[in-house]
């Protein structure tokens, strides 16, 4: 699949820099970045989810503990 992303031009030579370092091209670094960051975010929607199924099931609990 082919997406076209505008870089602001500093960010686009960092990025150019950082493949060169990874010996990787700059699409290669794109899609790790891209799935670090994606992977980030589903993980911490998995703690908030988590978070909140214990807030609610042990509500009195954390209410007692609070006082």
């Amino acid at each position: 699949m082919v997406t076209t992303v505008n870089l602001p031009e500093g960010l686009h030579e960092r990025l150019k820099q950082l493949a060169e370092r990874e010996h990787r091209s700059m699409n290669a670094t794109i899609v790790v970045a891209l799935e670090e960051y994606v992977s980030a975010h589903s993980r911490r929607a998995k703690v908030r989810d988590l978070a909140r199924e214990v807030a609610l099931r042990d509500a009195e609990l954390l209410r007692r503990l609070a006082e």
